[in-house]
This record gives structure tokens, C-alpha cells and sequence, in this order.
């Protein structure tokens, strides 16, 4: 498989650290915008990007979970953590734009949003919506719809820290322990893909320092599937 491109996104250091706690906690009021990362999802169907990566997410705002340190992410820690129900429906729910869940104390709401860049940034739209950014757990959901079946496709994944993903509803790509975001970093069993929608789901946690994703599905080859449609 050709590597189209590769990013890896610098932690934050000893400082993050030093200021978790501050910066874990409800964010200032001050005007903010999430800019030049997100736009609002339209409409109209949008396609992958031209190396297949999926720009179109719905991304619940972030549930807080405090975590001092990454290198707490082992599998089994993150599979209770994300098999742990904060919200009805998780797992099945199909969430529309502003649509709003209640987490304990939290009133969090959906948001659609296409990303400018191939990797979503779940810091920076925390950050843009004054939202805590750090020792936090997001959730995000896309459909997609594809033109026909497609056997032995796979998801890959990559994620800054830990993450899950499931394709309807199937658990499909693991990414545990304190990791950097590479593309295709994790890679599924083969799968299918239905003619018609499939819905894709992740969860993305984050102690200190920043967190994005990217998704796309391959080929057998291992070349990017693009001819898969996101509706709203």
C-alpha cells in the first residue's frame, strides 16, 4: 500500500501536566471559535477527500474524565472505560445536529461539523466551544453510505491517545496505551461494507495534551475507498 501522507501531532509536555488541573476544568467565557479546524456540515452528501479520509462527524461534546497521565490507557482500562454507559443509547443512538444528551451534571449537545483537514481535532472544537479540553472522553458518529457491498474492505485508524471504533455495531479497530496520531496506524480484520448506510462510531479519551483521529476505509489492495457518500 502507497502511504499517502503521515502526520504525528507533538504532545504537550510538563507544562500540560503542571496546569491539568486548571485546564481540565470549565474553560473562561472568553470568545473563541472552532475555526479554521470545523465548518458546519451542510446538505448536501459529502465525499472522503481525495485519500479517502472521512471529514463529515458528528462529535458529542466532551465527557469529562479525569486522567493526570496517558500512560493509564492499557486495554483494559480503555475497554471498561468506553463499555461504561454515560449517556442512553450509545452505542446505537444515530444523533442529529444539536441534539443534546445529559451525562451526570453535564448538558452536552451534538454537532455537525465537516473537518478542513484530513484528521479531525476533537481539542480543538473542545477548545473553540470553551469546553474542557484535557482529561476528557469524546464520541463521534458518521454514516456513510456506499454504492454497493464492498468484501475485505478495512477501517484505519489513527488516534491521539487511545480510541475505539465499531462499524455497525461490530467492535472493529483498538488503539490503546499513550500514542501519538499516525495514519493508518491501526488497521481492522477485513469487513463489509453494506450497500447502502453504515454507521461508524468512535470514542477518542484524552488526559493531557492534544487529541485528533483519522478514518478511511481501504481495499483489499489497500488503496482508499472514495466513492462512499456521508449524508447529513
Amino acid at each position: 500500500m502507497k502511504t499517502l501522507r503521515k502526520t504525528v501531532m507533538p504532545a504537550i509536555g510538563v507544562l500540560a501536566v503542571l496546569t491539568f488541573q486548571a485546564s481540565s476544568a470549565v474553560p473562561d467565557d472568553a470568545p473563541r471559535s472552532i475555526a479554521p479546524y470545523f465548518t458546519p456540515a451542510t446538505a448536501s452528501p459529502k465525499a472522503p477527500d481525495n485519500d479517502g479520509f472521512l471529514q463529515r462527524w458528528l462529535l458529542l461534546e466532551p465527557i469529562t474524565k479525569p486522567n493526570r497521565t496517558n500512560t493509564v490507557f492499557t486495554d483494559s482500562y480503555v475497554r471498561s472505560t468506553f463499555n461504561t454507559e454515560y449517556f442512553p443509547n450509545q452505542f446505537t443512538v444515530i444523533p442529529n445536529d444539536g441534539g443534546k444528551v445529559k451525562v451526570g451534571d453535564q448538558d452536552l449537545a451534538w454537532h455537525a461539523l465537516d473537518s478542513t483537514n484530513f484528521n479531525v481535532k476533537p481539542f480543538r472544537f473542545a477548545y473553540g466551544l470553551n469546553k474542557p479540553t484535557y482529561g476528557v472522553i469524546f464520541w463521534a458518529v458518521t454514516l456513510v453510505n456506499s454504492p454497493r457491498e464492498i468484501q475485505n474492505a478495512r477501517m484505519a485508524v489513527g488516534s491521539n491517545s487511545a480510541s475505539m471504533w465499531w462499524l455497525n455495531g461490530k467492535e472493529s479497530v483498538d488503539l490503546f496505551g499513550d500514542r501519538r496520531m499516525v495514519m493508518d496506524d491501526c488497521i481492522s480484520k477485513r469487513l463489509t461494507l453494506n450497500k447502502g448506510r453504515n454507521v461508524v462510531r468512535g470514542a477518542v479519551i484524552n488526559g493531557p495534551g492534544l487529541s485528533d483521529f483519522c478514518v478511511r476505509f481501504i481495499d483489499e489492495n489497500g488503496e482508499p475507498i472514495k466513492d462512499l457518500r456521508k449524508p447529513r
